[in-house]
């Protein structure tokens, strides 16, 4: 009823007015500029709809192409510390601790090996006028046909259901695939209305033939729908993006959201959303589990929502173009969510470390796979810095970003699911003995949430650190049947104990009043 009480406004609008000729909006006008050659492909999009008097899909078009500024295909490549390429195929590897074999045995051959940017391809410069118009047509077609898409309203088709893209994938046709392969979902469900039914029937189908395989956290491309149909694994991101096609071509608004890192493990983690008839969101795994069976299974001191359109509070529309920002926050379509999952605080902190010249932000990181890594940021004022809507339960560290590394700007601190802050602040007078029976807590399973198991090896060497604005050594240790003792600790600090020569995959704790480790 939104949906067609919008368009019967607009044409009374349109017919009451005369000829719609007024200019496009200023940020369709400024991604024209910068198409080049490519302009008049655009332009054609924004005529079809002028002469063919459908405003709602010139509409749609304005938001596609207002937002297309920072949308593209992104290619990585591999490159060794002198720079030079890497040969690498994941699918050359039987399994993930095989693929991780390997990936050593380069670096010790070669150094350390990373990936970084290659090629980006901007939308503007290589969308074509007819793949915009089939997009638009047949995702408001979705939209207009399918009854558990009626709940909709103009934004939310526009956020949800219209784009053509979910992440820097290449771009393919894939609306008319999925069109045909699940026209059979309509017939199938029992309440047509529901949006949330017919995904599970979308997601089970997904589910019978793609399946996670953690080898494809070192693919260095997200995989477009081709590469997916050929392979038929990837990682989460993949499989966020296979329903996001499958469902969206169907008129099921789905999204797809996010942590930059895990608070309590390694690595990081994406999933989908789907936004039901009542309007709230409830999450679920591509290809894995479906709403209402899917936990997430660590801890999140941040969620981010990827859009498609641009988001004006987003750290990149904020700073200098000189300036650069951390991986995973350096994208101005994300939008901060971190308040629909967990309870959440706002953060005080006192930058007491000494501001980097030209510096005008600062961050919060959480301790992921052997770094401190950035999950928020913001603008600080003086020496003082405040952080919003911040996961309790989590150790962080207030760090600026500077030459492309995290530079503490504070002490770390455990912010408490009391809503208490407890400062971490080594008090070398007041030493202990710490008595340590892991290195970590935790639970292997090989699904989207993959983590290698660590645990005490007999007759490795395991070595001690506290954290003081770096790591410093407290001690090393041969492991033997017992636990390991480490005597003469500074105390009230966060510690680290490491196996020498791991993946760096061990957790942080703290130690209680009873001398137990707490896991961070």
């Amino acid at each position: 009823m939104i949906k067609y009480t919008l368009l019967f406004a607009t044409l009374v609008l349109l017919f009451s007015c005369g000829p719609r000729e007024f200019e496009p909006p200023a940020e369709v006008k400024e991604v024209l500029e910068l198409a080049g050659d490519n302009r008049t492909e655009l332009e054609k999009v924004i005529t079809h709809y002028k002469e063919e008097g459908n405003v709602i899909k010139e509409e749609a078009a304005y938001f596609l192409l207002g937002n297309m500024k920072n949308h593209g295909y992104l290619e990585y490549k591999l490159v060794d510390s002198a720079g030079n390429n890497v040969d690498f195929n994941v699918l050359e590897y039987s399994d993930y601790e095989h693929l991780l074999d390997g990936w050593d045995e380069i670096e010790d051959n070669r150094g350390k090996i990373h990936f970084e940017k290659d090629t980006f391809y901007n939308d503007y410069n290589e969308i074509t006028a007819g793949y915009l118009i089939k997009n638009i047509d047949l995702a408001y077609k979705a939209w207009d046909e399918n009854p558990w898409a009626q709940h909709l309203d103009f934004d939310q088709f526009c956020e949800y259901i219209l784009p053509y893209r979910s992440s820097n994938e290449p771009i393919e046709e894939w609306r008319d695939y999925f069109i045909k392969e699940l026209s059979w979902v309509k017939d199938s469900v029992k309440n047509p209305s529901d949006p949330i039914e017919a995904a599970c029937f979308v997601n089970d189908y997904i589910k019978s033939w793609f399946r996670f395989d953690p080898r494809y956290y070192e693919h260095p491309t997200d995989q477009g729908l081709q590469e997916m149909l050929n392979v038929k694994l990837g990682r989460c991101e993949d499989m966020t993006n296979l329903a996001i096609y499958a469902m969206r071509a169907m008129g099921i608004p789905v999204m797809s959201d996010f942590t930059p890192y895990w608070a309590n493990t390694g690595n990081n983690h994406a999933w989908n959303a789907i936004i039901g008839k009542d309007g709230k969101t409830v999450i679920f795994m591509g290809g894995e589990a479906n709403p209402g069976e899917y936990e997430l299974g660590h801890k999140l001191a941040k969620v981010y929502r990827k859009t498609f359109a641009i988001q004006q509070a987003s750290l990149p529309e904020k700073m200098e173009k000189w300036d650069k920002a951390p991986p995973y926050l350096n994208s101005n379509s994300i939008r901060d969510v971190t308040d629909e999952y967990v309870p959440v605080q706002r953060v005080k902190i006192e930058l007491t470390k000494g501001i980097p010249d030209s510096t005008q932000f600062s961050y919060l990181c959480v301790f992921n796979s052997g770094e401190w890594k950035a999950i928020d940021y913001t603008r600080f004022y003086g020496t003082k810095a405040t952080y919003s809507k911040v996961g309790l339960g989590v150790a962080y560290l207030p760090a600026f970003y500077y030459d492309n590394e995290i530079v503490p700007a504070a002490d770390a601190f455990i912010l408490n699911d009391t809503l208490t802050i407890d400062y971490k602040t080594p008090n070398g007078n007041d030493r202990i003995a710490l008595t340590l029976y892991s290195t970590t807590k935790r639970i292997t399973k090989e699904t989207t949430d993959f983590i290698a198991h660590a645990e005490f090896n007999k007759g490795k060497t395991y070595i001690l650190y506290f954290w003081h604005d770096k790591w410093e050594e407290a001690g090393r240790k041969v492991a033997g049947e017992g636990p390991l003792i480490f005597n003469s600790v500074p105390s009230d600090a966060i510690y680290w104990l490491v196996e020498d020569g791991s993946r760096k995959e061990e957790r942080i704790f703290t130690i209680d009043e009873n001398g137990k480790q707490i896991w961070w």
